[in-house]
């Protein structure tokens, strides 16, 4: 693994103090399909904040105002939840968006007396269902990043196994290149498009 003793160690002092913050009759919590889950599975995770129930302790623990700086170690365990709770927002924004359009696909009226009327509606379904289908793909994006959280490899280019730039990960939480893969990555695709 890409991580330090210390950050391991900071990881565990982290679960410890979860563990001790929660009442003694927590220690279950129901998962969604209702089975009881323990409330630190997440305690032997290599990013000790993997499970839902550590997020949700973690995202108390957060400051509001924190931002990932370069004077921190790199993908520290504040760094982890940090991305891991702006990926989620991200991911409930874009479910909200589609469940908006299934909402509004449903309920739209294509019994229009006037045929421009109607073109006007099928145009902008057909627009909404190509966006949702972008963003179908983007979340696809946002769980492969959440996984590679949960194993301890995000933040480090796939390729290279560079750290990538906090300031890349700011802009683009689901990156999995650094900057230089990246841009050879592209380069790449624009040699075997033109061909």
């Amino acid at each position: 693994m890409r991580k330090t003793s210390d950050v391991l160690a900071a990881e565990s002092d982290l679960n410890s103090k979860n563990a001790e913050a929660l009442p003694a009759d927590s220690a279950k919590k129901p998962a969604a399909n209702g089975a009881s889950k323990p409330a630190n599975a997440n305690a032997n995770a290599s990013s000790g904040v993997s499970s839902s129930a550590g997020s949700d302790i973690g995202a108390t623990m957060l400051p509001a105002d924190y931002r990932p700086s370069e004077s921190e170690e790199f993908m520290n365990p504040m760094q982890l939840l940090y991305f891991r709770q702006k990926l989620e927002a991200w991911k409930a924004e874009l479910l909200d968006d589609a469940s908006d359009t299934i909402t509004g696909l449903s309920q739209e009226n294509l019994h229009q007396p006037d045929q421009m009327d109607r073109a006007q509606i099928e145009s902008n379904a057909a627009l909404d269902l190509r966006t949702r289908d972008r963003e179908r793909k983007l979340l696809q994006k946002i769980e492969s990043a959440l996984r590679r959280i949960d194993d301890g490899s995000y933040g480090y280019c796939v390729e290279t196994d560079e750290p990538i730039s906090l300031r890349r990960l700011e802009a683009r939480p689901i990156a999995s290149l650094c900057l230089h893969a990246q841009e050879r990555h592209e380069r790449m695709e624009r040699v075997h498009r033109d061909d």
